[in-house]
């Protein structure tokens, strides 16, 4: 399938409106820019004097960002990198401070139907999981050649998958007659160990869901690379400016949550979502993928 024949919905677009204002002169950055719909919301407000800088490691993300913000009064600057990179990125384009920065830790609807992602348990894929291409170590490597104990710490320790052993056995015996190669493969599994059908419908969540999260996670260091956004956001934002993260796991939300009130002991931010703001009921009628985002604002201190 083309991934660019899904259309993506930015989560909390609404929300994150309504609770952040900028200047028109504003220097936005978008850490995970994807097609561009929480920069199309901030760049409607700016003129030629302000700024969208957006990252991503997708490049077919990219191009479609270019596309959908390429109407804008602002200047809009992408660049084909991790947010882990963010304090040099910004030194190359001579960015000194941002008024706001932006996080959508989220996958984007369409690299979940691109088969050259591999990320889907729901259509049959090769079993990849690199949500940057350019990344030496895939899923399947990781699946094929880590051993039981460490497989099963992964898919414990990014998965919070409490049958991880089971899992990662299974894994291991089926991989002494065969290389995994699929994600089809992967899931029957999975469910197999679990006990479970993959077509099954009585769990809200497919039973293959946290094992897929932990080796996503694992083979895009995303939980490192969060950390490296978090710990750089300070001296990046402009006093007054702010930051805003969604997450869409409690690992992620946790360490956001930890960072801000670190920086707020700290007297370095103001924590503006005292408790994570959700989606309205409303909004995950109409795009599910919502239902288990959470945003959370925090204000550098004037």
């Amino acid at each position: 399938m083309n991934n660019m024949l899904v259309e993506h919905t930015p989560v909390l677009a609404e929300t994150l409106a309504e609770h952040i204002r900028l200047s028109k002169g504003a220097v936005v950055i978008d850490a995970t820019v994807g097609h561009g719909g929480h920069s199309s919301i901030f760049g409607r407000t700016l003129d030629k004097a302000g700024l969208i800088f957006g990252l991503d490691v997708d490049e077919k993300c990219l191009e479609e960002a270019q596309r959908n913000l390429s109407g804008l009064s602002c200047q809009v600057v992408l660049r084909r990198a991790n947010f882990s990179a963010l304090s040099t990125e910004i030194a190359k384009e001579g960015i000194e401070k941002a008024d706001l920065i932006i996080a959508d830790l989220g996958i984007c609807s369409a690299q979940l139907t691109d088969a050259a992602k591999g990320l889907s348990f729901q259509e049959n894929m090769r079993l990849d999981m690199r949500l940057d291409n350019r990344l030496g170590t895939n899923a399947a490597d990781i699946v094929n050649n880590t051993d039981e104990k460490d497989l099963s710490d992964v898919i414990y320790n990014f998965g919070q998958e409490r049958a991880s052993r089971k899992i990662a056995r299974s894994i291991v015996q089926y991989r002494e007659t065969r290389k995994i190669t699929t994600t089809a493969q992967l899931s029957n599994i999975v469910c197999r160990a679990l006990g479970q059908s993959p077509t099954s419908r009585k769990r809200k969540t497919h039973p293959a869901t946290k094992t897929f999260q932990s080796l996503r996670i694992a083979v895009n260091s995303e939980l490192e690379s969060l950390k490296k956004l978090l710990s750089a956001a300070p001296e990046i934002l402009a006093q007054g400016g702010q930051i805003a993260i969604i997450s869409f796991h409690s690992l992620e939300d946790k360490l956001v949550k930890e960072d801000f009130k670190k920086n707020k002991i700290a007297g370095i931010y103001e924590i503006i979502t005292k408790k994570p703001m959700i989606a309205t009921r409303t909004e995950i009628l109409a795009n599910p993928r919502a239902r288990s985002a959470k945003l959370r604002i925090a204000r550098k201190q004037e």
